[in-house]
């Protein structure tokens, strides 16, 4: 026994001379004359904090062109030529853009470029198919599908099965769903598709459905259109859940009243159907689309002839780096305020002609900036709370006869940012 306890004080000893030797080996020796770290307990340890990364602005293509088309019914006799084509025709359209190296590309990439968001190739085209016929779920969606296409329905909600216009050849509310389950984009086209303009004669369909002939002046007019306008666009949203930011006008019909409804719903894009290559620069509240009818089969030819040959459409124009603008909020910064002040210093680039200075802010489109024109600078307050999380300025101006332009890209703190869909048709 005696023994055995001699040996303990040996093993006690050992033990602490191996944690001294752990020990030293742990801590690395400290610089003479510098004091050693305080080391704080694992539980209350600092967190490292990251730094916030750059947010990457996509490179967009200024030159590229966009060609839009619309299409009603696809039937295999046609008896409206104004509004119908056969499905073979249809078909052999579509296999034209893809013989052409033609890119039909989603209507909310194109939206995304307008504001110079994302990228689309140089050579790029929208379908997109008029009112809701259900021709359009039964023979136009199996021959987009055939070709991989995306596209665009702009639906008249009372035109829809069901409503009181939507007879037997009408669309479901179904079918619509489960096109948008399916990837497909479903836009507005008014509630009753008629002439928006004031003191025009327009079918009124009373509660009850009873529908009767009027010529709408003053509030009476008003109440129709809002409902036109808005009331239609908050239908299809609150039906199939989705988020409706286009507006195609019927007829092609429209004026600055109508405009100014179409911005104030919160519209990002207006339609209508005179037909011409899209730039960017194009105004986003008079969007022409090349309406294919039957009887005037030169419109799908002049269409591709605009833009089937070439390789870009604008002309072209010089970038300039924002960081060379002394921008704020500067290219990739956070801030704080979902209502910022944007500034852009353009003194550096050239005589500037100050007519020609353009702000546009992503989710407001084309806004009334103010320039200095001695100390070269552009500026505006934003009045109402951005939207999204990141924010694209653009600011385009003419410095010795060319045009010049400047993209950035700012963050807005999350907490900041408004969920309201507050953005506004671009001019």
């Amino acid at each position: 026994m005696m023994i055995r306890f001699a040996f303990l004080p040996l093993l006690l000893a050992l033990n602490f001379s191996m944690c001294k030797k752990q020990q030293a080996v742990t801590e690395k020796p400290q610089p003479a004359g510098s004091a050693a770290p305080a080391v704080a307990p694992a539980a209350t340890a600092a967190p490292v904090v990251a730094a916030s990364p750059k947010i990457k602005k996509p490179v967009v293509d200024q030159t590229a062109q966009v060609i839009i088309f619309c299409y009603h019914r696809l039937v295999d006799k046609v008896r409206y030529p104004g509004t119908e084509i056969t499905p073979a025709a249809f078909e052999a359209q579509m296999k034209e853009l893809k013989d052409k190296g033609i890119t039909v590309i989603p209507m909310q990439d194109f939206l995304a470029w307008k504001r110079g968001e994302k990228n689309i190739p140089p050579r790029s085209a929208i379908v997109s198919f008029d009112d809701g016929w259900k021709s359009q779920y039964e023979v136009a969606w199996p021959i987009m599908k055939k070709y991989g296409y995306p596209f665009t329905l702009f639906i008249y909600t009372e035109g829809v099965r069901g409503g009181a216009l939507g007879g037997g050849e009408a669309i479901t509310w179904e079918q619509l769903a489960d096109l948008r389950d399916n990837g497909v984009d479903i836009q507005d086209h008014t509630a009753t598709h008629q002439d928006l303009r004031e003191g025009h004669t327009v079918t009124v369909i009373e509660p009850g459905g009873k529908r009767s002939r009027k010529k709408l002046t003053g509030a009476d007019y008003e109440k129709w259109i809002q409902n036109e306008v808005v009331g239609s666009k908050e239908l299809l949203e609150q039906r199939l859940g989705i988020k409706v930011n286009c507006f195609a006008v019927p007829f092609g019909n429209y004026n600055e009243h109508v405009k100014e409804l179409a911005r104030n719903a919160g519209y990002d894009a207006m339609f209508t159907v005179y037909g011409q290559p899209i730039t960017f620069t194009s105004p986003m509240d008079a969007i022409g689309r090349y309406a294919i009818e039957a009887n005037k089969p030169k419109v799908f030819a002049d269409a591709m002839a605009m833009i089937g040959g070439s390789t870009g459409g604008g002309t072209a124009v010089a970038e300039v780096g924002a960081k060379d603008l002394t921008t704020q909020p500067a290219d990739g910064d956070t801030v704080r305020t979902a209502t910022p002040l944007i500034k852009a210093n353009l003194s550096g680039i050239g005589q500037i002609d100050p007519g020609s200075v353009q702000m546009r802010v992503s989710g407001l489109g084309l806004v009334p900036a103010n320039f200095d024109a001695k100390t070269g600078t552009v500026s505006y307050q934003v009045p109402q709370k951005l939207r999204d999380k990141t924010c694209t300025v653009i600011v385009s101006a003419k410095s010795d006869g060319k045009k010049v332009e400047t993209h950035w890209t700012f963050g807005l703190e999350e907490a900041t940012a408004s969920s309201s869909p507050a953005a506004a048709v671009k001019k």
